[in-house]
């Protein structure tokens, strides 16, 4: 990886992440995973969205129980002693889209990376992740904020790795506008990318369409039309700007 004039972003692992986190990835040229901040209950980094018949539902990525007051993404470890979440998850993803256009196409592929023996959660999250860059054409260098010895808190942190990096443009998400000291990045050379990611409509499995599902929704449906569906290419997006 090289220093200076890259553009970069940086994102927590989450669990097969919705279009808008690939939309940020292909508007950059190297992808930090901000693994080594707290674990968040009740988000995204241990489950996702799929379309079913009758609305949407989460597949979840059960863990061990610790001490997740304190518990940092990268050492969040899976749930091994009981392996029926895999079963349950790929049969859920199975019985939605095994009908989809490309759903054969990818599946063997997904499922094997998917079912996987990992220990941490952030191995399978990464793993997805890489699987999902290759199926999209998404060729990214990618790093471990865990690897890089980077102190900070929230914006401080975000400062901080672009800092260590060396970079001078850095894509955020919209919310970063309200914790992001953008004074600061600017005195540092640091130009502050806002993603304005309006979501595509396509064709999903079921009516009516439901945003903010998991890529696998996109990538089942329409294979190797994904990304340029995902940068609204050829489809309507919606009005919104999405967080």
């Amino acid at each position: 990886m090289r220093n200076g004039q890259m553009v970069i972003t940086i994102h927590q692992p989450e669990h097969m992440p919705w279009l808008g986190f690939f939309h940020k990835v292909y508007m950059s040229e190297v992808l930090v995973f901000l693994d080594n901040v707290q674990y968040r209950r009740r988000y995204f980094q241990n489950r996702n969205k799929i379309r079913i018949k009758n609305g949407w539902q989460w597949l979840t990525v059960p863990l061990k129980k610790e001490n997740r007051d304190e518990l940092l993404i990268k050492d969040a470890k899976i749930y091994r002693d009981d392996t029926k979440w895999i079963i349950k998850n790929t049969d859920s993803i199975y019985h939605n889209y095994c009908k989809a256009p490309f759903f054969n196409t990818f599946w063997d592929n997904f499922k094997s990376t998917y079912s996987n023996e990992y220990q941490y959660l952030s191995e399978l999250n990464i793993s997805l992740i890489h699987f999902f860059f290759n199926v999209l054409g998404l060729k990214k260098d990618v790093v471990l904020a865990s690897t890089m010895g980077v102190l900070g808190e929230k914006g401080d942190l975000i400062f901080n790795i672009c800092k260590a990096i060396g970079t001078t443009k850095y894509v955020s998400g919209i919310s970063g506008r309200d914790y992001l000291d953008m004074e600061k990045f600017h005195r540092n050379g640091i130009e502050v990318i806002i993603q304005e990611f309006r979501h595509p409509v396509y064709k999903q499995m079921y009516d009516p369409f439901m945003p903010c599902m998991s890529i696998i929704d996109l990538l089942f449906n329409h294979g190797d039309k994904s990304l340029d569906i995902i940068n609204g290419v050829g489809v309507p997006v919606m009005e919104e700007i999405f967080t």
